[in-house]
């Protein structure tokens, strides 16, 4: 769990300096800002596709996610739990309202959750006790946290909570994990999660048009399925 909480208190410390700091930051520096991160994570969820070796695993892990994600309405999940942590821990909403909580809330928890640093460095930070990766990707979280919150506001603080929430679960379930997915179904999630950090960067980074990003979620869950599905078959 040391690479978690390492990885937890950037996100905090990050979201603070940008909160204390955001305001000594003219409009268009944050507009710019957050823009560059946009156009990166739009450029990093390509790279990550690229690393699939099989398109249609990825295709139909995220049709049959995305029908779940409807389904389950884990977006308004997401949302609903922002709107709790504002009426209940804020006693004074900023000025800009919930919306700019709920995107910081709902735009860092993605980011800082969807990657393959995330599932790499927690199950390696499990098994061997080894939290480099995880500390790399500390530094990354920290510095977009500070831009974010210089933008979003104190939502992105609140995000930490998810983040300590996905990757502590996946560090302590990492045996289990390790002898359930293989490298090919890793690689797999990979590119499925790029595809959802493309999603990420049209929608609520770029605003280019509205995504439901966080419905893609469940497909995460259904590539190993798939992949195990092509394997038996002879299509992987």
């Amino acid at each position: 769990m040391i690479g978690t909480l390492i990885n937890v208190s950037t996100v905090v410390l990050g979201g603070v300096l940008g909160i204390a700091l955001g305001s000594k930051f003219p409009e268009r520096f944050r507009h710019t800002v957050v823009a560059v991160l946009g156009l990166f994570t739009l450029a990093y969820g390509f790279q990550m596709f690229l690393s699939t070796r099989n398109a249609l695993v990825v295709l139909v892990s995220l049709l049959v996610g995305v029908i779940l994600g409807e389904w389950w309405q884990v977006e308004n999940g997401l949302k609903n739990l922002g709107h709790w942590l504002e009426t209940t821990l804020l006693s004074r909403p900023d000025i800009h309202g919930e919306n700019r909580f709920v995107r910081g809330f709902l735009t860092s928890s993605l980011v800082f959750c969807v990657g393959p640093m995330a599932i790499l460095g927690s199950i390696q930070d499990g098994l061997t006790g080894d939290y480099q990766t995880l500390a790399v990707k500390a530094i990354l979280d920290g510095f977009a946290a500070l831009a974010f919150a210089s933008t979003l506001g104190v939502g992105v603080i609140f995000s930490a909570l998810v983040l300590l929430i996905y990757q502590g679960a996946i560090t302590l379930l990492a045996a289990q994990i390790q002898a359930l997915v293989s490298e090919a179904m890793l690689m797999e999630m990979t590119a499925t999660g790029g595809v959802i950090i493309l999603a990420i960067a049209i929608s609520s980074l770029l605003e280019i048009r509205p995504i439901r990003s966080g419905n893609f979620l469940p497909g995460l869950l259904i590539t190993p399925l798939m992949v195990l599905l092509m394997q038996t078959l002879g299509l992987y």
